[in-house]
């Protein structure tokens, strides 16, 4: 068999992107097909409705619903103000009046007989959905989404957090395998995707959040300080509304493994461009991983030139991969032979194995082609 399917993440110079952008709410679509947008900017909108406010008229003022009805001042329909006057109650002889203002403004929505609550719908909440990427627009579904087109570098990581994000690429002068500490994140990084190092001190995830930075790309991280710079332990399948500014995107897994020169080369490439990135991850079906998007300026690039496909699926003789189970987990290796008869494994299973070098210390194992992933 000359070569197999391997898994293997997103790294390409240039290929033909798409994304659909989605209103969560039936809205306003802002732009037509052809046209060219920016990242940043808007191209469909609506409003949410507004919470629900009831006010307990009753509780509050001490009164039957049937004196609330006699004293209300307001009428369903009508735009309640905050401090207006709600109900009024007269006491003993009415010489004694009590009065009930509103603590919020909005539309009254009813006022129940019953109970005397008085419901009033707050202002709804204007959603506005941008490009993300810069492109052109190839469809519209009225009133629902827009899909940008774009010509843009593409690499996907293997786990990340944070939403989506836009900023310009910073290539820290950091060595792959070293760890990023305090000390390499620059004082000022506003707007900024910062690129480089592996496995981040907790002190540089903070000080990089706080300096503005709104991602930072690297290529192995620690649970520990992954945990302290969200607040918190991770244990969902899904991330990406994290409460976090700064989205962060590993490229190789966790413990202490260096960015691949393939996504590490790629990335140099494109040194202080301008970037879409977003952290979503879902772990456990992995049909979404993080993303770092470069857009292309439109219509500058040649057709002939683009990827037809964004994912290596070739194994071959020569091939770089990186282990990803034990005894070897991590392990960077090359492939120097592709054996076509199944072999037997340490667990005394029958499979289709292969033969790679390790960068380190240049020893010949096999492992079983399902432990290996593209590089």
């Amino acid at each position: 068999m000359a070569h197999a399917f391997t898994p293997g993440l997103a790294a390409a110079k240039r290929i033909r992107v798409r994304k659909l952008r989605e209103l969560p709410v039936a809205g306003e679509i802002l732009k037509k097909v052809g046209d060219t947008v920016r990242a940043d900017e808007i191209v469909a909108r609506a409003a949410l409705p507004g919470d629900l406010q009831i006010l307990r008229i009753p509780e509050k003022m001490g009164i039957e619903p049937f004196e609330v009805l006699k004293g209300i001042k307001v009428r369903e329909g009508a735009t309640l103000h905050e401090g207006e006057l709600v109900c009024e109650h007269a006491g003993l002889f009415g010489l004694f009046k009590t009065r009930f203002a509103s603590p919020c403004e909005g539309k009254i929505e009813f006022v129940a007989e019953r109970t005397g609550h008085v419901g009033v719908r707050m202002a709804p909440k204007p959603i506005e959905v941008d490009a993300y990427i810069s492109g052109k627009v190839v469809a519209i579904e009225a009133g629902k989404s827009v899909t940008i087109e774009s010509h843009a570098a593409f690499l996907q990581g293997i786990f990340g957090v944070g939403g989506e994000r836009k900023g310009r690429l910073k290539l820290l002068p950091v060595a792959p395998e070293k760890e990023l500490s305090e000390s390499d994140i620059p004082e000022q990084c506003a707007g900024l995707i910062l690129v480089g190092g592996m496995c981040p001190q907790l002190g540089a995830l903070n000080k990089a959040q706080a300096g503005g930075a709104v991602g930072l790309v690297t290529g192995s991280i620690d649970d520990q300080a992954l945990s302290g710079y969200l607040g918190f332990e991770l244990g969902i399948a899904l991330t990406g509304d994290e409460p976090v500014s700064m989205s962060v995107i590993v490229t190789e897994g966790f413990g202490s493994m260096p960015m691949s020169q393939r996504a590490l080369s790629l990335l140099q490439s494109f040194d202080g461009r301008a970037a879409s990135i977003n952290g979503a991850t879902q772990v456990r079906a992995g049909a979404l991983r993080p993303e770092v998007i470069i857009g292309e300026d439109v219509g500058s690039v040649d057709p002939s030139e683009i990827s037809a496909d964004n994912v290596a699926t070739g194994l071959n003789v020569g091939s770089r991969v990186r282990i990803i189970r034990v005894p070897f987990f991590g392990a960077s290796a090359e492939v120097v032979e592709l054996p076509v008869e199944l072999c037997t494994i340490p667990t005394g299973a029958e499979a289709r194995v292969l033969k790679a070098k390790l960068d380190k210390g240049g020893v010949i194992v096999t492992v079983p082609r399902a432990n290996v992933e593209l590089l």
